[in-house]
Order: structure tokens, then C-alpha cells, then sequence
């Protein structure tokens, strides 16, 4: 259910019959030269309202204001503090709350949004204590049907950013630009880069671009394929729908 298209009243049942919320969150940045800024923000809402269709749950409206610092050297990019975005997170959370809203799911396609999702429910956590409203924050690529097809079809090619699934998901479902498909990235990234580099940990941006100047971080993009993103996007919707419920079943259980 799309939390924008709900009447007060049609929000204020469906809360009552299951008090959880799936929040679709991700960037505008650069995503490599055959990739959309908006990227990650169409992922996230893209698998949200399927699944929220599909499973006949809220879907509030997408965060697409986030932290990219790391490419600001690349047009499109619009990035905002890591503390703005935890402070946006609380007051959202702190709305819901105020609501009877009791679960929270944060379903995330941007690596440096999980540093502030999980800074910021401490926050809430220690402001609330246990009436606090509780969050869960996974990233789409999180789960394991989505990565089955990741591998089988990436391998090392699908990288850290700029990602051929990605990619894929936007292709189908959103536009795939008619621009010259890239070759193979300068290099592939060794185990140790990714391991350092998770969650997005990059240098600033001028540093950043020097070492990527195409916006890809080991990614393939032009291996990406409409076809393969409706099964991504399908994968992970169903995942997405037995890891709501199995979170809010938590909840209930607490009581």
C-alpha cells in the first residue's frame, strides 16, 4: 500500500490491523556513465511498493536526500550531512511513533545510509526507551535469492557502485538511457577493498573520482539487462515481504 495514495482513515485501519511501516530509502548521485542519479532511490521504492503490493503493506514515500559526499565531483550528485539525515530519520520515526506506529523497516539501497539509520535509532532508542517504535534496516542486496542472481550473473563484475543489478532494476523499470555502454572497469576489487570500503567508506570526493574517474567502483555496468532486473526485483520483493513479517512477529511476540 502506498503510504501517498491512503486516506487518513485507510492509514489509521491498516495500522490498526498490523502497526508496521517499510521505508524505502537511497541517494541522488552519479551512477557511472550508463546509470541514472537517482539510482538507488528507484531501487529502494521500486521493491518496497512491489512488495507492499504484493504482501498489503505500508510503504511510506522514498528518502532520497542522503549522504554521497564521495561524489560530489560528479554532476547530478546532491548530498546532505550524515547528521541532517539522522535528524530527518528521528523525526520521521518520532511521527509514526506518535501514530502507533510500532515497527519500522528501513529498506536501504545506498551503502552510506546505514551508519546514520543506525546511529540514529540509538538515538530514538535512548530518547523512547522501550516505547520506542523498534527498526530494522536491510539493504536489498541483503538477501540471499537476491544475491543467487547477483553471482550467477556478475560475479566479481558486479563491484561496489555503479552495479550491473542495479542497473538492471532501472532498466526495467525505469529507463535505460541511449548512451554508449561502457567496457570493462579499469579493475576488479580484491576481497580487501571491499571489506575496507563497505558501507561506503570513501575518501573525499575529488579523491574519489581520481581513482574511479568514470563513477564506477569495479562494476560492470553494461552487463546489466532489463530481464535480469524484473528477477531481482521479484526476489527481493518476496524476501522483503517474509523479513517484514518476520520482523513485526517479533514485536508481537514482546507483548
Amino acid at each position: 500500500m502506498n503510504f501517498l495514495t491512503q486516506t487518513s482513515a485507510e492509514i489509521a485501519t491498516a495500522l490498526a490491523a498490523r502497526p508496521g511501516v517499510i521505508i524505502p530509502i537511497g541517494s541522488i548521485e552519479q551512477h557511472g556513465p550508463i546509470g541514472l542519479v537517482g539510482c538507488d532511490a528507484l531501487c529502494a521504492e521500486t521493491i518496497a511498493q512491489e512488495a507492499g503490493t504484493r504482501g498489503d503493506i505500508l510503504v511510506a514515500p522514498v528518502l532520497a536526500y542522503t549522504s554521497a559526499q564521495f561524489n560530489m565531483a560528479f554532476p547530478g550528485t546532491i548530498s546532505i550531512r550524515s547528521r541532517t539525515l539522522m535528524s530527518l530519520i528521528e523525526d520521521i520515526v518520532d511521527s509514526l511513533h506518535q501514530q502507533g506506529v510500532r515497527g519500522v523497516y528501513f529498506l536501504n539501497a545506498h551503502g552510506a545510509n546505514i551508519a546514520p539509520i543506525r546511529s540514529a535509532m540509538h538515538d530514538i532508542y535512548s530518547c523512547l526507551g522501550d516505547a520506542a517504535p523498534r527498526i530494522r534496516c536491510r539493504s536489498w542486496w541483503d538477501f540471499d535469492a537476491v544475491n543467487v542472481i547477483r553471482s550467477r550473473e556478475f560475479g566479481e563484475w558486479e563491484g561496489m557502485h555503479a552495479t550491473p543489478s542495479e542497473i538492471s532494476i532501472t532498466q526495467e523499470y525505469c529507463r535505460n538511457p541511449d548512451v554508449d555502454a561502457p567496457g570493462e572497469p579499469e579493475r576488479s576489487l580484491d576481497a580487501a577493498y571491499i571489506r575496507e570500503h563497505a558501507g561506503d567508506f570513501h575518501p573525499p570526493a575529488e579523491q574519489h573520482k581520481a581513482e574511479f574517474p568514470d563513477g564506477r567502483v569495479g562494476s560492470h555496468s553494461a552487463l546489466a539487462s532489463p530481464t535480469i532486473g524484473a528477477e531481482i526485483v521479484d526476489a527481493a520483493a518476496n524476501a522483503l515481504i517474509d523479513d517484514f513479517a518476520a520482523f513485526m512477529s517479533t514485536l508481537a511476540s514482546a507483548d
